[in-house]
């Protein structure tokens, strides 16, 4: 499974898997997106997607390939989680979501919660979401159900795409720089991304007005 994944962020193809992922992941958040974001970072900090030991040598047999843009991967990861929310976004205010959230008093206050905090300004809750388990989901279509402006929510979005984003690729492509390009670094920047999704989580079950209470 890792040579396969070493192959893959030498192929011109890891911007599309990243892409379809992380555009996705609003509906499917097992998708491990975030890790394909990382992998593929330290990938473009390491100069190749050789499959490289903890012990740092190169596989038998295996030959470096090329090595990503670590630009036009955070570019596609952006643009593919704006995309997703605003996907989510117009469900939420179309689908048959309000019926849902009207029949649970949880998620009709958190609802209210987030309306609130969006047309007051205070959509920082849309950032802490992202980074939480499904709270990206929970707050795209609890905006739309909501009956939220565009306007008020899409800042919002794109400012919660460039801090995943950001974190993300960060978290491989300093985790490589430092640790050196081993799936032992890999696997502590992953940590580190389940660590802040686990501190999201945290702040956003905080009852008060970063919290909703209910994801």
């Amino acid at each position: 499974m890792l040579e396969s994944l070493g192959l893959l962020t030498g192929s011109p193809w890891i911007y599309a898997v990243v892409a379809v992922s992380v555009l996705l992941d609003v509906f499917l958040p097992v998708l491990p997106s975030g890790v394909l974001v990382i992998t593929a970072a330290t990938a473009a900090a390491a100069g190749t997607t050789t499959v490289v030991s903890a012990a740092g040598k190169v596989g038998q047999g295996q030959v470096p390939q090329e090595v990503p843009s670590l630009l036009l991967l955070m570019l596609c990861a952006f643009s593919a989680s704006v995309l997703g929310d605003l996907v989510a976004f117009r469900l939420g205010r179309h689908g048959g979501l309000g019926r849902a959230i009207a029949r649970s008093r949880r998620l009709t206050t958190a609802q209210e919660r987030l309306g609130t905090a969006l047309s007051g300004g205070g959509g920082a809750l849309v950032v802490i979401a992202r980074f939480a388990p499904a709270g990206r989901s929970v707050v795209s279509l609890g905006a739309g159900a909501a009956h939220r402006k565009v306007k008020e929510f899409l800042p919002w979005s794109a400012l919660a795409a460039v801090a995943w984003t950001g974190y993300s690729a960060g978290l491989g492509y300093f985790g490589a720089q430092w640790l050196g390009s081993t799936w032992i670094g890999v696997a502590l920047s992953v940590l580190a991304l389940f660590g802040a999704g686990s501190l999201a989580a945290y702040v956003i079950r905080r009852p008060g007005p970063a919290g909703t209470a209910a994801a």
